[in-house]
């Protein structure tokens, strides 16, 4: 069974104060005959005699045996193990871990914490690849990550490269997301710590779309399977990725920048969006009501950068000014945008009238081809954060309630830091 157990693939999803998802993909399992079902046994760490068991209900093969299990009644704090197998006698002795969230509030400050941080992660696959140079490369770098000891990671979108033969089946699109789970480099951050994510329209569907591609109902089934997010969908955009969660004591919203997307020079349908409506009316109400010192918004592509150019928010400049109009005069701080897409790392920063500051941290690439965009006229650069490499960073959160910081950090594939700045 050890060769088997080894193709699995646990991913640790959302972690909360009493419960925990958990993502066990077991393509590569032997099942019993007429049984797909899967146990999986976890205890306190310091009390392996105490062992709880879950069983999974039978699941469609069709889907490659994706269980996730969402584990309750936890206790804040505390650290647990889980191993899992298709029966109790079977399970795999390897054993990993994880830890809630501290219920700190009303009794210490807020914990320290870490966040990684990436976006567009391609996995070679040389059949279904462009001729030529690889796209993809140096995938060490998803260890090197886990070297930085992160509490947790933020998938910035493009975790996966849908190929041509992928886009118009469910059989592809699920391939494509077997392929890349399955490099072996990806493992170990997968289950080392709670992973989130984002998708951009790699992971949507052909490269640039928007709310017209056809299939986008299957890479919603397939994102919602293969990732173990907070549950998903806000009124007026229950098909969307849009989430929220709370990680210690900040505030992270997960934006869909793809399902309501329209074409910038649509004419004579409706007005050009990337949001839509929905979604921003609950975005702004999420952030004035949010008390987070830092108010972290995940979407994929750039949004401050004022370079009208590509899939920049400056191409539909309208709603882009509305948003930070709607920002500033409702008095919202502490505002960071997280994004990807670019193929390079920058940091653009836009201080507002009242005095406030809106930042967007751009972060790409981790394993695919780099860009640089030196040349673009991005007004709100800040000098010396454009990285036309590949690249992580981490976003360290510390101090009293009182006086929380952030610091961000940039790596270099191999761990080397770039720059490094504390924002406001």
């Amino acid at each position: 069974m050890n060769g088997l157990f080894a193709q699995s693939n646990p991913l640790l999803g959302y972690v909360e104060m009493t419960e925990v998802c958990l993502v066990i993909h077991t393509k590569d399992f032997q099942f019993q005959e007429n049984s797909n079902q899967m146990e999986l046994e976890y205890w306190i760490e310091t009390k392996p005699k105490e062992k709880i068991l879950l069983v999974s209900e039978n699941i469609d093969k069709s889907r490659d045996n994706t269980y996730h299990f969402i584990l309750k009644d936890l206790i804040p704090g505390t650290s647990y193990n889980y191993s899992y197998g298709p029966t109790i006698t079977t399970v795999s002795k390897e054993v990993y871990s994880f830890k809630t969230q501290t219920l700190w509030q009303h009794r210490t400050e807020p914990p320290a914490f870490r966040v990684a941080t990436g976006s567009c992660a391609y996995i070679n696959e040389k059949e279904y690849d462009r001729p030529g140079e690889p796209y993809g490369s140096d995938y060490f770098i998803f260890d090197t990550i886990v070297s930085k000891k992160p509490d947790m990671m933020l998938w910035l979108g493009d975790n996966i490269y849908l190929r041509e033969v992928d886009y118009m089946s469910e059989s592809g699109i699920v391939h494509r997301y077997n392929h890349t789970r399955g490099t072996p480099e990806l493992k170990k951050l997968l289950s080392y710590c709670p992973n989130y994510a984002i998708w951009d329209d790699h992971d949507f569907g052909p490269n640039d779309s928007n709310g017209s591609y056809s299939h986008k109902d299957l890479t919603l089934d397939a994102f919602r399977e293969y990732w173990g997010n907070p549950p998903f969908g806000i009124k007026g955009a229950e098909k969307a990725i849009t989430t929220s969660f709370q990680f210690m004591d900040i505030d992270f919203f997960l934006l869909d920048n793809r399902s309501n997307r329209t074409s910038p020079d649509i004419v004579g349908v409706e007005k050009p969006t990337i949001l839509g409506e929905a979604q921003i009316n609950w975005l702004v109400q999420a952030l004035k009501f949010s008390q987070s010192p830092y108010k972290i918004v995940a979407m994929g592509g750039q949004f401050l950068n004022t370079e009208a150019k590509f899939e920049n928010y400056a191409v539909y400049n309208e709603e882009r000014t509305r948003i930070i109009k709607l920002i500033e005069n409702n008095n919202i701080s502490g505002v960071v945008f997280l994004t990807g897409d670019r193929h390079c790392t920058e940091l653009s920063e836009l201080k507002l009238s009242n005095g406030k500051i809106i930042y967007d941290l751009t972060v790409s690439p981790l394993t695919s081809h780099s860009y640089d965009n030196t040349k673009e006229a991005n007004t709100l650069r800040v000098e010396g954060t454009l990285v036309p490499k590949a690249n992580f960073a981490t976003l360290d959160f510390s101090g009293t309630k009182k006086e929380r910081k952030l610091t961000v950090i940039v790596y270099d594939n191999k761990g080397a830091k770039l720059w490094s700045k504390e924002l406001e």
